[in-house]
């Protein structure tokens, strides 16, 4: 394990010194597709071996060994010519006529990414530090899966591409909760690195006693992502997590009109963290039906979701505040998840877990489909005691949730947790956005500082009044 940090502290050094790249994002994606390339070679050398018909679906010339493997190889100037010149235009225009599937991987991820390092020199040394690792060996693949997952969380901190990362210790207690088993079909239409399939890939795992039983789980877990950085990391997370062939599909998940998936399209299990705040794009939200057409990202995922849900499906997903309240197709879209899902739980989540990226409060709302709401849990995460709020150095933490699975089996109301009943929502326009009813209650004691500050605005109330009946009387 040393070794491979090692390794992996040595390449972010030598990319620092590259004036090419610029930010933590652009050096996550520059290592994406080396390492990609890197691991779908040494898969290649192992699938050769097991199999005497099997043919690289990368053209000999731009196979790893062929440019890459040897350490006194190619560097400078030539090396650069080559990767920007020749690796990248043959990759991207790669024969997929046969729809050879290893062959689309390397098209869609060489199609959406790109090579910023502006020095052969350092491309040469990164190169080298990636070639003192054996990706078919399991140990050190396992090893630098567990570093890859710290990659990823530095692109929390890095501006836009903070929205492709859950938490962990959020992805694996929805995970553990919504309890996938073998032979269900799991779908994130919103897979960012991969978070929740790399999660629920270990929960079955655990449960596989078999090769068949092990080879099931890699179709079984499925993915969408539309955008190129995150779908390039994802599909490399899920193969470091031992599944040869990711099924990630590079696409809009709204980019269908709901009417035109089929039974078979349906999954058992939904973990997700859907793009909320953001706004559809190619007036996708006419694929959806008349009376819940938005531009909220959030809300016409929400409806893709319950939709491709089969009868008894369940699923764990995280909303922003905002979803759970709101007028017109927001009460709609509620509307119709009470009625055709069993809402059982919203756990409340303090608002600076998705620090940087975003402040907004979230939820966690788990659902079966197939019956109406009876009544509605809810439950009020908070923060760790003497903890202010989650930062980028003290994140949440899965420990943190054990309290909550311990109450999940054996549910009391109590300060932090309180039930409402289906007509309450109704009557309150299905609005979800229910705070804690012992927090009303309590008595709070304020400091000098906050009553001064509430003494001053009530005068400026009062003066606000008197103005405006002076103006009346007048």
């Amino acid at each position: 394990m040393s070794n491979i940090s090692g390794v992996i502290s040595s390449i972010r050094q030598i990319m620092w010194q590259d004036n090419g790249l610029n930010g933590d994002a652009q050096r996550v994606e520059q290592l994406g597709w080396m390492l990609f390339l890197k691991i779908f070679c040494d898969k290649d050398k192992e699938l050769e071996v097991l199999n005497d018909d099997y043919v690289s679906p990368i053209p000999t010339e731009y196979q790893w060994d062929s440019w890459a493997a040897d350490d006194e190889g190619m560097t400078g100037d030539e090396m650069q010519e080559f990767v920007d010149r020749k690796l990248f235009p043959a990759l991207r225009n790669i024969d997929i006529s046969t729809a050879n599937k290893r062959a689309v991987l390397v098209h869609e991820v060489f199609d959406g990414n790109n090579n910023y390092m502006k020095s052969g020199i350092n491309i040469r040394k990164v190169l080298n530090k990636l070639n003192e690792i054996d990706f078919n060996k399991a140990k050190d693949r396992h090893a630098f899966g567990d570093m890859y997952e710290a990659i990823l969380k530095d692109l929390q901190s890095a501006g836009k591409s903070g929205e492709f990362y859950t938490p962990r210790a959020i992805t694996q207690f929805i995970t553990d909760i919504i309890n996938p088993q073998l032979g269900e079909k799991i779908l994130d239409p919103a897979c960012g690195t991969g978070g929740y399939l790399t999660s629920a890939i270990e929960h079955l795992k655990a449960q596989a006693n078999s090769v068949e039983e092990r080879n099931q789980i890699q179709n079984d877990i499925i993915g969408w992502e539309y955008k190129p950085l995150p779908y390039l990391l994802a599909t490399t997370n899920l193969i470091l997590h031992d599944i040869e062939l990711p099924n990630i599909t590079y696409r809009d998940s709204l980019d269908q009109p709901l009417s035109e998936y089929k039974e078979r399209d349906r999954v058992n299990v939904i973990l997700a963290n859907p793009p909320f705040g953001g706004i559809v794009a190619n007036n996708n939200e006419n694929n959806f039906p008349q009376n819940f057409r938005t531009k909220e990202s959030a809300d016409l995922f929400l409806i893709l979701m319950i939709h491709l849900l089969k009868q008894n499906g369940r699923a764990g997903i995280v909303l922003p505040d905002g979803s759970l309240t709101g007028e017109g197709v927001k009460q709609r879209v509620r509307q119709k998840l009470l009625e055709e899902c069993n809402l059982h739980t919203i756990v409340r989540l303090p608002n600076s877990v998705f620090q940087p990226y975003a402040t907004v409060a979230t939820n966690l709302l788990f659902f079966d489909k197939g019956t109406p709401t009876k009544e509605v849990w809810y439950y009020e995460h908070r923060l760790p005691e003497g903890q202010k709020s989650y930062s980028k150095t003290k994140t949440i933490q899965a420990k943190e949730f054990d309290p909550i699975k311990t109450w999940w089996r054996n549910r009391q109301e109590s300060e932090i947790a309180w039930k409402v009943d289906v007509q309450t929502i109704i009557d309150r326009n299905y609005d979800l956005d229910i705070k804690n009813p012992t927090k009303a209650e309590e008595s709070h004691n304020y400091n000098s500082a906050e009553l001064m500050e509430m003494l001053h605005r009530s005068f400026e109330k009062s003066n606000a009044l008197l103005a405006s009946l002076k103006e009346a009387v007048k």
